[in-house]
């Protein structure tokens, strides 16, 4: 972190993704002094931290993270572009924006590297996918790991084709499981529960269940036989929820297949 306390970091877009990012740093001990963040709406705890607001920007920042949305994007960059084929690293956290796309606005010597963070980075629990172009040194590489790690876990890419796949699991993955919850309570309340007591019952077995599967040392398909009893009644609500036409298995493949054909189009 010393190279961002001397150079500086600039914070494209504070919204709820990059003030998850900024309150990590700052509780890791990055100074305020250090960060200067371009937000044409800030918040108030944004304005509260004492980082430098709507600023001009250093004059060679270690890092310039891009938190914008995607649409935003064309009216913000010129303001980075005098950045671009230096040493500064830029770090996009923008969804649908290629490594090419922004090596052609920037310039190709600029070192890019993309992220896909996915929506519990609000709360510490997320998980991203990182990978940068030719340009961008392992060095790059482990800076842009530390600054994310501020929000949960990293995982590496080895190319970026595999952002699609990443996005269509831990991207929207969290919507896939919200709506787990949903179901699980709507059938809990039509099966005699009241709607708030089921609604509790499904966000706790959730939670606690995706707790458990990353604190065993046990993979999740032994933790599932751990619950179920041969003949039992688990065994028979998995009957119908691993059947191979009908069940999860499909249906996700599904859904997942349908999320990067989705991007694709978008892209």
């Amino acid at each position: 972190m010393d190279d961002l306390k001397t150079r500086g970091l600039v914070l494209l877009g504070c919204g709820k993704m990059g003030s998850a990012m900024l309150k990590g740093w700052l509780d890791g001990g990055l100074p305020a002094s250090s960060v200067t963040v371009l937000d044409p709406y800030p918040s108030e705890w944004l304005q509260a931290t004492g980082v430098n607001l709507n600023t001009d920007l250093p004059e060679n920042p270690a890092i310039v993270l891009i938190a914008v949305k995607p649409q935003m994007m064309g009216d913000a960059l010129p303001t980075l572009q005098a950045l671009g084929n230096g040493s500064t690293v830029f770090l996009s956290v923008a969804a649908g924006i290629s490594i090419a796309t922004y090596e052609e606005m920037l310039g190709e010597k600029t070192p890019i590297i993309r992220a896909m963070p996915n929506t519990p980075a609000a709360i510490g629990r997320g998980i991203t996918g990182i990978v940068g172009n030719a340009v961008a040194s392992a060095e790059d590489i482990d800076l842009a790991e530390e600054l994310l790690k501020a929000v949960g876990q990293v995982v590496r890419l080895e190319t970026e084709a595999q952002i699609r796949p990443l996005t269509a699991i831990s991207g929207c993955g969290p919507a896939y499981v919200f709506h787990l919850i949903e179901v699980m309570a709507a059938a809990g309340e039509k099966a005699g529960l009241s709607a708030e007591m089921a609604m509790q019952l499904a966000k706790a077995t959730v939670g606690g269940a995706g707790q458990l599967a990353e604190a065993s040392d046990e993979d999740p398909a032994q933790l599932r036989v751990n619950v179920t009893s041969p003949g039992g009644v688990t065994a028979e609500a998995l009957r119908v929820l691993m059947d191979e036409e009908t069940g999860f298995p499909v249906l996700m493949e599904r859904a997942v297949a349908a999320a990067i054909k989705r991007d694709e189009e978008l892209a």
